[in-house]
């Protein structure tokens, strides 16, 4: 059974705003990991973070931009697994962002889960999507308040 993570946040800021964060590569890793993301359809990029092995997660996520509509949609694969070349997940981000009421609807699917990811393992990265949607938040709300820019 494939499974899916849907999360939906709304941001007091405009989709241009939100996307900088979905797209710039110092900024996702203000909230998400390191990274060599380019906005490039085709690109392929890397998120680093610490390894898991009792989740046979070597701490590297290869992925490849599959389609971008600015300021509206942001897809790329996403495949892990315990190194060595072996991929136990392979899987396909979608961020979606619909202006609305003076800010953004961000939208995450995460889908492509199959039956070799455990419950335990599925539970978590569910939990860290929505915990770094917030952290984007936060991130826009500081950018907002500083005044050091000026």
């Amino acid at each position: 059974m494939q499974k899916a993570i849907t999360h939906k946040w709304f941001y007091d800021h405009v989709p241009e705003q939100v996307w900088e964060y979905l797209t710039k590569s110092e900024l996702m890793a203000q909230w998400l990991m390191e990274n060599d993301f380019l906005p490039i359809v085709g690109h392929e990029f890397q998120f680093r973070t610490r390894p898991m092995p009792n989740f046979d997660f070597d701490g590297i996520i290869y992925c490849k931009v599959l389609e971008m509509v600015p300021f509206k949609k942001l897809s790329y694969s996403w495949k892990g697994g315990p190194g060595n070349s072996k991929m136990t997940m392979d899987s396909v981000v979608v961020w979606t962002l619909e202006k609305k009421d003076h800010g953004t609807e961000l939208l995450l699917n995460h889908s492509g889960f199959g039956e070799g990811q455990t419950a335990a393992i599925f539970a978590v990265m569910e939990e860290g999507w929505l915990k770094n949607i917030k952290k984007i938040a936060g991130l826009l709300n500081a950018s907002t308040h500083d005044t050091s820019h000026a």
